[in-house]
């Protein structure tokens, strides 16, 4: 049965930690303090969005809200129109993007020098590629500047996530990064997991319906990905925000909404969400459409997806003061559902912001449904592995993605191609997107481990390898088997090989070594007698690396030196 919430607690602005209670005990906000102001808490309304290639594919939602008094003549509707036009997307297509007209329209200006803060951020953003379309076009223009603008109190953005699986991938970062980059801009965001709205299913982009996820397993899955959201806002604040300058960062917080989509019973939300969807209109967008001509149809289930998001977003502005919602571009249809259902129960006007799609060099969307996610959580993909799977992006790619992955400044990456293009041997762009992404994701021992790594592995460096722990090792070989065993006096290259099952018994196996197929710590040996010495054979974390051939690796682990 799906509940409904009437109220949510939020902390203070001053809460010293990412966790406060509600009144049964569970964490009701994880929220990041930046500042001790509290963030603006009108009422305002809520746009359902599509996560493009990042967010999750359920749940992109976020608002902040106009201040009272607002004389904007798009910032209010009225509280129940008989008929609403119906709002369009604008695209962002801006180079050089000057006011917002320019970031939010196809239509191209040249930037002030002095823009309005509200026109710095999008037209930024807009710039290196990241803010895609904003909807409805018309709040493009007018409401979302004067939402923006100086002397504003600070917006609340949000975005969702939902929990399919225990861990992020990179296909989320970006709409993290939109986050981010708002946060920087001194507004205050809301990343929203989907413990309730998982057990559903985003039916956006798929073919068939998703298996179902029981409540333990979707509870365990939110858990997992609030603990990697908490990882990259604390990451980014002590790693990429500069300490000095007096700049505000905005306030981060946690939220899952399976803690108010269980509390109202199912009636109580068909009587006062389901009135306000119309039928006709969630009918007509092409996800549905597609589902409903395909053979397998289309579940009750995955139809209502769209309504309970909507209902995130305007729970959190009733409660958050939200108005911006961020998600991917395949959650342009979720996005208008939200703004649908908000601006009809509040009038209020609220907008949604989409990012990009990231695919494979196939043209494949990343993610768990398409197989080939690159997770964030260490358990998963490895900061080595991660690390790798960046610096291995194409000449084509990298550019576009230091703009959306990286805060670096636009001018530095443009710095940085040139050089490459000179010297493109040496993999420079590559090699700094690895390095940001990586130290975000993982921070700086991560990302110390993923360089450790490469040199063990790329450039057979003993003093890397000797500095690995045994879970980098265990990382950097997955696939090696895994050996702990004593050092008896004389044992030899030939005990060594058949304690760790890595040669056959008899003829064959001695001339393997004998014939230079075997190595101890990228060091080669060729005498089967030769005895092993601590220090060149075992390192001095209690390591040897065997290999026999060119792939097959096996890790020792020396007991009681």
């Amino acid at each position: 049965m799906f509940f409904l919430t009437k109220g949510s607690v939020r902390a203070p602005a001053s809460f010293p930690a990412w966790g406060c209670k509600n009144a049964g005990g569970a964490e009701e906000g994880l929220l990041y303090p930046a500042l001790t102001q509290s963030p603006a808490s009108a009422e305002g309304g809520a746009q359902g969005a599509r996560p493009l290639g990042g967010a999750r594919p359920g749940a992109n939602r976020g608002g902040a809200h106009l201040p009272s008094g607002s004389s904007s003549p798009a910032s209010l509707a009225p509280p129940f129109p008989a008929k609403m036009a119906a709002p369009t997307v604008r695209r962002v297509g801006c180079r050089r993007a000057a006011g917002l007209c320019g970031v939010l329209s196809r239509r191209i200006h040249r930037q002030p020098l002095r823009a309005p803060a509200a026109t710095r951020l999008l037209a930024a953003q807009g710039e290196r590629g990241l803010f895609q379309a904003v909807f409805p076009a018309q709040g493009a223009e007018e409401g979302l500047p004067a939402l923006l603008e100086p002397g504003q109190p600070p917006q609340t953005v949000y975005c969702g996530f939902d929990a399919t699986a225990d861990s992020l991938h990179v296909g989320h970062l970006l709409a993290v990064m939109g986050l981010l980059h708002f946060q920087r801009a001194g507004h205050n965001v809301i990343a929203v997991v989907g413990g309730a709205t998982a057990r559903l299913g985003d039916p956006s982009g798929r073919t068939k319906e998703r298996e179902p996820l029981s409540e333990e397993l979707a509870r365990a899955h939110a858990l997992g990905l609030r603990g990697g959201l908490r990882r990259l806002f604390e990451h980014h604040r002590l790693l990429f925000w500069p300490a000095a300058g007096g700049a505000r960062l905005g306030e981060a917080m946690l939220q899952d909404n399976a803690w108010w989509l269980g509390r109202e019973p199912v009636v109580g939300f068909l009587c006062g969400v389901g009135g306000r969807l119309r039928m006709g209109t969630l009918l007509s967008r092409q996800s549905c459409q597609a589902r409903l001509r395909s053979a397998e149809g289309m579940s009750l289930a995955e139809f209502l997806y769209p309504a309970l998001q909507a209902y995130d977003f305007l729970h959190l502005h009733r409660h958050h003061g939200c108005r911006i919602q961020l998600g991917g571009a395949d959650q342009m249809g979720n996005i208008m559902s939200g703004h649908e259902l908000v601006t009809k129960v509040t009038g209020e006007d609220v907008f949604g912001i989409t990012v990009p799609l990231i695919t494979s060099t196939t043209g494949d969307k990343l993610g768990k449904s398409a197989g080939n996610a690159v997770w964030l959580n260490r358990d998963r993909t490895s900061p080595f592995e991660l690390y790798q799977f960046f610096v291995r992006q194409p000449d084509s790619t990298v550019e576009r993605y230091l703009k959306l992955f990286t805060f670096l400044p636009l001018p530095e990456i443009e710095h940085m191609m040139e050089m490459h293009a000179k010297e493109p041997e040496k993999w420079g762009p590559q090699k700094r997107l690895a390095a940001e992404v990586t130290k975000l994701v993982h921070g700086k021992e991560g990302l110390e481990s993923a360089k450790r790594c490469t040199k063990a592995l790329y450039y057979s460096n003993v003093e890397a390898l000797e500095a690995m722990s045994d879970q980098e090792l265990q990382e950097l070989f997955r696939e090696a088997p895994f050996a702990e065993l004593m050092l008896e006096p004389g044992m030899s290259v030939l005990d060594l090989c058949h304690k760790a099952n890595a040669i056959p018994d008899g003829p064959s196996g001695y001339r393997k070594i004998t014939e230079g197929a075997v190595s101890i710590n990228y060091i080669q040996v060729t005498n089967p007698e030769t005895v092993l010495v601590i220090g060149q054979h075992i390192l001095k974390n209690g390591v040897s690396l065997l290999r026999i051939g060119k792939k097959n690796f096996y890790i020792i682990k020396w007991l009681q030196l």
